[in-house]
C-alpha cells in the first residue's frame, strides 16, 4: 500500500500501486501458456497422430495447427497492447498550449493505470504551465505599466518642456532661423506623438477608464491611420459584466492578431468582432491576406498562453490564399455575467 494525493480532491489516499511491467509480463505469459495448453490438449484428445519419422499427410495437420496457434497467439497480444499505439501518438502531439488531449481509449486493466497515470501527468503539467505562464503574464504587465507611466511622466514631460521652450525661442527667432526651428518643433512634437502611442499601447489606459467597447474601438482607430488597412467593427452592445482579468486577455489578443496582420498579411479589409450568444464571447480577427500560416512564432504562442488564462479556446485558420480566421472562444463559466 502506498500513500499518493488525488488530484481531483486533493486529499491523500491509500492506493495499491501495481506495476505494469510485471502485470503486463504474466499476462503475456498466461496468453501464450494458455494457447499452447489448449494447442496440446487438441492435439492429444483429436483422432490426429503423429508418426516418427513425420508421414507427408501428417505434414499439412502439423502446419494447420501451428499456424492457428500462432495467429491466436498474435490476435490476443495485439489485443492487450493496442492501446500503447493511441498512447504513443498523444505523446508525439500533446502541445501544453492545446489543453484538453487525452488518451480516451480504454485498455486493459493492465494498460488502465498507465494510461491513466499518463493522463494525470498531463493534467499536473498543464497547470503549472499555465500558472507559470499567469505569473509571467503578470509580471509583463506590471513592467509594461512602469515602461509607460515613466515614458508619460518622464519622457513625455521632458519632451512636452522642449516642445514649449522651442516655441518660445520660436517667436523671438529672426527670420532667417525661424524655418529650421519650425522644422525642429515638429520634430519633437512628432517624437511626443510617438512616445504617446507608445505608452497607450504599453498601457491601454482607455480599457482602464471606459472599457473594452472604448478600448476596442480606439485600437481600430489607431490600427487602421498606422496600417492604412481597411477594418470593420462589431462589438455586441450587450456584453456581459467581465472581470479584469477576461478584459486585459481580450484586448492583448485582439491588439496582437491586429499587429500580426499588419506585418504578415499583406491584407487589404480585417473584420474584428466580438459577440456574446448562449453564454460565451467570441473574439474574432479575420482579414482577406495572404493566409498560409504554418509555424507559429512567439506572438501566436503569447496568445495561446493568454488564452489559458482564462480557460479560453484559441483557433487560427490560415489556408494558403484565402487569409487568416483567429477565433478565441471564451466559456460561458469565464464569462462574468451580470
Amino acid at each position: 500500500m502506498n500513500e499518493r494525493t488525488d488530484p481531483r480532491t486533493g486529499r491523500g489516499a491509500a492506493v495499491r500501486f501495481r506495476r505494469p511491467a510485471r502485470a503486463l509480463f504474466w499476462r503475456l505469459f498466461v496468453i501464450n501458456g494458455l494457447v499452447f495448453t489448449v494447442g496440446t490438449l487438441v492435439l492429444a484428445l483429436s483422432p490426429a497422430t503423429v508418426s516418427s519419422p513425420v508421414l507427408l499427410t501428417e505434414i499439412p495437420v502439423l502446419i494447420v495447427g501451428l499456424a492457428l496457434i500462432i495467429a491466436a497467439n498474435a490476435l490476443l497480444i495485439r489485443k492487450s497492447l493496442a492501446p500503447l499505439d493511441t498512447l504513443t501518438t498523444l505523446m508525439r502531439r500533446v502541445d501544453l498550449l492545446r489543453t484538453g488531449d487525452r488518451v480516451t481509449e480504454s485498455g486493459n486493466g493492465d494498460l488502465d493505470q498507465v494510461i491513466g497515470t499518463f493522463n494525470e501527468m498531463l493534467e499536473r503539467l498543464e497547470a503549472e504551465r499555465s500558472a507559470s505562464s499567469a505569473y509571467a503574464l503578470a509580471a509583463q504587465e506590471g513592467e509594461r505599466r512602469r515602461i509607460a507611466r515613466e515614458l508619460h511622466d518622464e519622457i513625455g514631460q521632458s519632451l512636452t518642456v522642449a516642445l514649449l521652450s522651442l516655441k518660445r525661442v520660436v517667436d523671438r527667432a529672426p527670420e532667417d532661423l525661424k524655418e529650421e526651428l519650425c522644422s525642429a518643433q515638429e520634430t519633437v512634437r512628432a517624437s511626443l506623438d510617438e512616445v504617446r502611442q507608445v505608452a497607450r499601447r504599453l498601457r491601454p489606459g482607455v480599457l482602464e477608464d471606459l472599457g473594452l467597447h472604448s478600448a476596442l474601438s480606439a485600437l481600430s482607430s489607431d490600427f487602421s491611420q498606422a496600417s492604412e488597412i481597411a477594418i470593420t467593427r462589431e462589438v455586441d452592445p450587450a456584453l456581459p459584466a467581465l472581470s479584469d482579468e477576461v478584459e486585459l486577455v481580450l484586448y492583448r489578443i485582439a491588439q496582437e492578431g491586429l499587429t500580426n496582420v499588419a506585418r504578415h498579411s499583406q491584407a487589404r479589409r480585417v473584420q474584428l468582432s466580438l459577440t456574446h450568444k448562449r453564454g460565451q464571447l467570441t473574439l474574432r480577427i479575420a482579414d482577406d491576406g495572404c493566409g498560409g500560416v504554418q509555424k507559429e512564432g512567439a506572438g501566436i504562442r503569447g496568445m495561446r498562453e493568454r488564452a489559458l488564462l482564462i480557460g479560453a479556446r484559441l483557433t487560427i485558420e490560415s489556408p494558403p490564399g484565402g487569409g487568416t480566421d483567429v477565433r478565441l472562444v471564451v466559456p460561458p463559466h469565464a464569462v462574468k455575467e451580470n
